[in-house]
């Protein structure tokens, strides 16, 4: 009999990418700069080199840096002009903000469920929820697996709805081969620190194909300024702008972003392999390339073993060391929208529901080493028989 591996800590990083030299050097390149005689943080020449950079990468005309992917939805939403009295369909299985950033327009958030196989939101469903009221459709790559983009797309073509995606799992994602940041209307990404690729933390950027949309959100995210001869106020805007050393870090991150998603999908391959014939633990799908590898999110299989999650998850943590995340509990489990009145949404989203009471999120990152991999697994298993029962009679 193999002896049990000697436990360890294996923690949820709150740092997703790597950071080397070069972007240290970056930033203090800006610092060093500004700090010269004459020197200053303005203009930003940074700025316009990363949106290039970035807009090439994610497959799109244009690139709007913006300080994090919340603000790169409330602009889009903004630019669309969504106020009191307008419906913006979204996934409930995701970060609050994508549904928030509704609420603060004015809106109301129309919750359509997910897919069962990927976790993103179902085209399908959403055609059954669009009113005359509907404004706008936020789908959401889900731990960097592209959403139905095809389907989506006919969506639009069929009713004049556009779509705004939430890619701030999924730079560098990729759906039938091609980058996902010119489909729909505009894609909002993340460059939050648990992201693959982070601007000193915080950050984000609107890609899209529509030069006019792109000048609507590049005036709005700079106090809706119009830059010419005579600096004029075209509309009202607000300060969203990414900063210049946060600019001149995302040249650097955006350099090795693809060598950073190849390391994790080797990661996430290596774990999807070892739990192919765990019981109780049902694996995500499309781990290959083209998934932009944020998460490797598992789904506890609750109908064949019974497993308290919350308790799974503290003797995961407490006996075998091994600290995980959940992504996500649905949107309408948080008070702010249990206050507003969405608590009352998990019956119509019943896969949704499900699920977000099943998802765990594994500590995967790309320092994780084979040996990592292989204890991550072992724990999971010793948990699993620790905390698990048969659901049903005649189930093992």
């Amino acid at each position: 009999m193999k002896a049990a591996p000697r436990v360890r800590e294996i923690p949820f990083s709150a740092l997703g990418g790597v950071f080397d030299e070069d972007d240290i050097g970056a930033a203090l390149g800006v610092l060093r700069r500004a700090a010269a005689p004459g020197g200053n943080f303005f203009p930003l020449p940074e700025e316009s080199d990363f949106q290039r950079a970035f807009a090439a990468h994610e497959g799109a005309a244009h690139a709007v840096a913006v300080n994090s992917c919340g603000t790169a939805l409330d602009l889009c939403l903004m630019a669309l002009g969504i106020g009191p009295g307008d419906e913006v369909i979204t996934t409930p299985l995701t970060f609050v903000c994508t549904a928030t950033c509704v609420i603060a327009r004015g809106a109301k958030v129309v919750f359509a469920d997910v897919d069962p196989r990927t976790l993103c939101l179902d085209p399908h469903d959403v055609r059954r929820r669009i009113t005359n009221r509907t404004k706008a459709i936020l789908p959401v790559h889900f731990t960097g697996l592209a959403a139905d983009c095809d389907a989506f797309d006919a969506i639009a073509s069929q009713t004049g709805v556009p779509i705004i995606y939430d890619a701030a799992h999924a730079v560098g994602t990729l759906y039938r081969g091609a980058a996902v940041g010119g489909r729909g209307l505009a894609s909002c990404y993340s460059f939050q620190s648990n992201k693959n690729m982070t601007t000193l933390g915080e950050g984000g950027a609107v890609t899209t194909d529509d030069a006019d949309f792109a000048e609507i959100v590049r005036r709005k995210k700079t106090f809706g300024y119009v830059y010419g001869p005579t600096l004029q106020v075209a509309t009202v805007g607000f300060n969203y702008r990414m900063t210049k050393p946060q600019c001149a870090v995302g040249i650097t991150q955006l350099a090795k972003i693809d060598g950073v998603i190849a390391n994790r999908l080797a990661v996430f391959q290596t774990v999807h392999e070892l739990l192919a014939d765990m019981p109780g633990i049902i694996r995500p799908s499309g781990i290959e390339a083209g998934h932009g590898c944020h998460l490797y999110v598992v789904r506890l299989d609750t109908d064949r073993v019974s497993v308290d999650r919350a308790a799974f998850l503290k003797t995961l943590k407490d006996d075998y060391g091994v600290s995980c995340g959940v992504h996500y509990p649905a949107v309408w489990t948080w008070d702010v929208m249990r206050g507003l009145g969405y608590s009352a949404e998990s019956a119509a989203c019943p896969v949704a529901a499900k699920a977000s009471e099943q998802v765990i999120s594994l500590p995967l990152f790309p320092h994780t080493t084979q040996e990592d991999c292989s204890y991550i697994v072992w724990g999971l298993g010793e948990a699993i028989h620790q905390a698990g029962r048969p659901a049903r009679a005649g189930l093992s």
